[in-house]
This record gives structure tokens, C-alpha cells and sequence, in this order.
């Protein structure tokens, strides 16, 4: 055995290979014709050329070579092979993205606001309002692309222009572009009668903010407005949407201030076609952190606490709740740019402006999850046509 010495080091399985196995490995290595003719050519051609003395003593290395070499040539076919091997995980993450249509966006036009509320997750950072004629553009395309709802916030929408910016989007979209449905969110702290007469038929939903109907409570909150009363406020705006057929909505956030409140004697004599009840939201960047303009941690509760006050008010049959997990990913929000704010890694990363890329392209970066919009019931009977209420 002196002969595979000649090639014990080109693999380490040949000083093991008997002088008899030598003969029985090259039917098993030919295979090695087609993976390696040529050296398998020059190999065979040396021994015969040799004294036939020699010739079991040149054999043995030989078929110690082509064990080597066969053995070496199929590990590597099996890494291959593994490789082609489809991997489910890899391919679901480079899968491209279904399209999202957007069919209820946010519109925060502005971040301005005469109110301070300490849980505020969209904050003054900036005084920046489009043009009109920029903001139709944007809104154009987001009905191209499928938008049926369209929701007005800020800040506070009625801030700029005195309403009047904000009354001729409102229009616009229910005149020229025809949306199932307009809708606003505000304090109602500026609202004055003047705009419902001039733009109420264009808004099928005014949503007013109250987290309390214990005035000490909304001051400390941050929804103060000095000798104004912001629940007798609430009543008047009660009023004036019925006489202008919009239906009425109040949006409340529970937070460390009204978690222990009941307020279904209240909600139920305002007869609100929706009472959403949001959990108070921690946004870096908005609301806490170091470049934030609100420290919101104190005004945080937990899923227990939120549940507890559900609990308390189940007999409102108008309840909508909506959790942190629900609200997070839930929302398509455009920011006063028209950028698609991605909230999922607990902040507001903004996308490319729509006016610039498209909506189809700026959507793509919203991280909007459409599967929880629909779950935490998103989609619901939201033109005022639609809703037969008794005005």
C-alpha cells in the first residue's frame, strides 16, 4: 500500500482505501469520464505505458485519485442541489408588495393648533401648508388611485385661513371629485355657524375631540379655552350638525386623566353616529422622546386599564375601540407635504411626497396594514346618504 502515499494528501480518505477496493471503485467512479475525461485519460494512459510489474503498484493511486476526485465532485453537486432547493421564507420576503389601494386616507394639512393637548402624536413641528391648487393636485390622484374617503386633520384644520382653506377642499372633493365621503376631525373650538352654512352640505362627518366631560379634566388634558367651555361647546356643534345634515362623531383619547370617567349618560344624550375611543399613543418624535415637542408618558395606560374602561361604557352601542395595536399600522396619514407617515417602528418616517412620485410608489413606504384597517372596522357606512339618519 505504499502507492497511495503518493496521493495521501490530496484527500484524507485515500490511506484507507485497500488495494482490492481500488479495483471495485472504478466502475463506482465512472462517472468521472464525463466530470474529468481528460485527467482521467492521461491517468489511465501513463499506467499502461508502464511494465506489467508495475502495473498493480500504478493502479492503486489511480483509484485512489478517482475516489478523491468522485467524492469531492459529489459533495459538490449536493451543495448545489441545496441550493437550488426553494426557500419559502427567502421568497416571501422578496416577493414585491401587493398594491394598496387607498381608500381612506388622513389628510394633515397642517400641524399648527390653539390647543396643547399633553398626548398630541402630531405636534407644530413645522407651520408648512400647501397651496390649494398643490393640495387638489394631490387629492386628484389619490381618487385616481381609488380613494373614497377623505379625512381633514391637523393640528387643527380650522385654524388656517379661518376655515376657509379647509372649506373649499371639503368642497372640492364632494363637488369635483366626487368621494363617497368627507369627513373632518377637529377641537371644534373655531367652528362658527357661518362655515356650516357655506360648505355643510359638501362634509358628511364632522368628528369633534372630547376626552372628558369634567371641564377641570380637559384643562389639565390641555383642551383649556380659557372663559370657553368646551363640553357647552360640544352641545352647540351637536346642534348646528343636525340642522346642516352632517352627521356627528366624537373622537375621545383615554389616558392617566379620564380612564376612571363614565361617560355613557353623556355620549348616549348626544346620540354621536360613531364615539371612538382611541388608547393614548407614545410616537417618537411627536410625543416623547428627545425631539419632541409633548411628553406623553404620563398620560399613558395600559391594555388592562383600557379594557376596564370599555367595560364601563359597553352599553354604547356607537362604541368603535381602538387600541395601540389596532391604531398603529391601521392608518394611512399624509402629513402636511402629502408624504405617507410609516408609523411601525414606533415613530413617523415619511415616504416621498405623492406630487412627486405618485401615489402608487410613495404607498409602497406607508407601512399601511390593510388586513387591521378592515379588522378595527375602518370601513363602514360613511357617506351621509348612506347613513338615513333622523336630522
Amino acid at each position: 500500500m505504499t502507492g497511495c502515499s503518493e496521493t495521501a494528501d490530496f484527500h484524507p480518505y485515500i490511506k484507507r482505501v485497500p488495494g482490492i477496493q481500488g479495483l471495485l471503485l472504478l466502475q463506482a467512479s465512472a462517472t468521472m469520464w464525463v466530470l474529468t475525461p481528460a485527467a482521467f485519460a492521461g491517468k489511465l494512459l501513463s499506467v499502461f505505458r508502464q511494465p506489467l510489474s508495475s502495473l498493480w503498484r500504478s493502479l492503486v493511486p489511480l483509484f485512489c485519485w478517482l475516489r478523491a476526485t468522485w467524492l469531492l465532485a459529489s459533495k459538490r453537486i449536493k451543495q448545489q442541489l441545496v441550493r437550488r432547493e426553494p426557500d419559502e421564507t427567502k421568497e416571501e420576503e422578496e416577493d414585491p408588495p401587493l398594491s394598496t389601494t387607498p381608500t381612506s386616507v388622513n389628510y394633515h394639512f397642517t400641524r399648527q393648533c390653539n390647543y396643547k393637548c399633553g398626548f398630541c402624536f402630531h405636534t407644530a413641528k413645522t407651520s408648512f401648508v400647501l397651496p390649494l391648487e398643490e393640495a387638489k393636485r394631490g387629492l386628484l390622484l389619490l381618487k385616481e388611485a381609488g380613494m373614497e374617503k377623505i379625512n381633514f386633520s391637523g393640528g387643527e384644520p380650522f385654524l388656517h385661513d379661518r376655515g376657509e382653506y379647509l372649506g373649499k377642499l371639503v368642497k372640492f372633493c364632494k363637488a369635483e371629485l366626487r368621494l363617497p365621503s368627507v369627513s373632518i376631525v377637529s377641537n371644534g373650538s373655531l367652528i362658527r355657524e357661518r362655515w356650516f352654512q357655506n360648505y355643510g352640505e359638501y362634509l358628511d362627518i364632522l368628528a369633534v375631540s372630547c376626552d372628558s366631560f369634567d371641564e377641570e379634566v380637559n384643562v389639565l388634558i390641555g383642551r383649556g379655552q380659557g372663559k370657553k367651555n368646551h363640553v357647552e361647546n360640544l352641545q352647540k356643534l351637536r346642534t348646528w350638525c343636525r340642522d346642516y345634515r352632517v352627521a356627528f362623531k366624537i373622537n375621545s383619547v383615554i389616558n392617566r386623566f379620564n380612564v376612571e370617567e363614565d361617560m355613557t349618560e353623556q355620549i348616549k344624550a348626544l346620540n354621536p353616529v360613531r364615539w371612538k375611543v382611541f388608547q393614548c399613543l407614545l410616537i417618537e418624535g411627536e410625543n416623547c422622546g428627545e425631539d419632541a415637542l409633548r411628553e406623553a408618558e404620563r398620560f399613558v395606560i395600559g391594555d388592562e386599564e383600557f379594557e376596564r374602561f370599555l367595560e364601563r361604557h359597553k352599553e354604547v352601542s356607537c362604541l368603535v375601540p381602538e387600541s395601540n395595536q389596532k391604531m398603529k399600522d391601521s392608518y394611512l396619514i399624509l402629513d402636511e407635504y402629502m408624504r405617507f407617515l410609516n408609523c411601525r417602528k414606533g415613530r413617523k418616517d415619511p415616504s416621498k411626497s405623492i406630487l412627486d412620485v405618485g401615489v402608487e410608489e410613495a404607498i409602497k413606504f406607508s407601512g399601511f396594514d390593510e388586513k387591521m384597517f378592515l379588522k378595527r372596522g375602518g370601513k363602514y357606512t360613511w357617506s351621509k346618504a348612506d347613513l338615513k339618519l333622523d336630522w
